[in-house]
This record gives C-alpha cells, sequence and structure tokens, in this order.
C-alpha cells in the first residue's frame, strides 16, 4: 500500500501545475495558496466514492509536492 500520493509542481506563465507522480490527478492554480487547495480537492474527488486501498492507498494518504526552483529564480544568490 502506498502511504504518499506524490506530485511535481511547475510553473509556466504565470500558473502553478501539480502533475500526479502515482497518480492520474493534474490541477492548476494561480497562486501556490490556490493550488495547495486545489490539489486536496482533486485528491478527494480522485477518492470519492472508492476506498483508498482498491486503488493502492492506505487510509489516509500523506500528500508531498516536489517544487524545482529553475536556475534565474536563484542564480547568483548566496
Amino acid at each position: 500500500m502506498k502511504s504518499i500520493i506524490q506530485f511535481d509542481i511547475s510553473l509556466d506563465d504565470g500558473v502553478y501545475t501539480a502533475s500526479g507522480v502515482n497518480t492520474p490527478i493534474v490541477t492548476e492554480g494561480f497562486t501556490f495558496e490556490e493550488l495547495q487547495e486545489n490539489i486536496r480537492d482533486a485528491v478527494a474527488l480522485y477518492f470519492e466514492g472508492d476506498d483508498p486501498a482498491s486503488l493502492g492507498f492506505e487510509r489516509a494518504p500523506a500528500i508531498l509536492t516536489n517544487f524545482e526552483v529553475s536556475r534565474p529564480l536563484y542564480a547568483g544568490r548566496a
């Protein structure tokens, strides 16, 4: 059983996109806070009406997000 739902997050043209690594979930938001809420909603919809175990997950999996900071955002910073 998986205990974590993992998302990769990217920022393109002012829109954050979260793509599920181990689930077929994709959602967006204009702010990181909005994206967090949309991830929670999307995960709830994914499990709605199903037993998480039937989808290979523990009863209450954690949500993990990965956000890669691009070179121009940190270049030259100490």
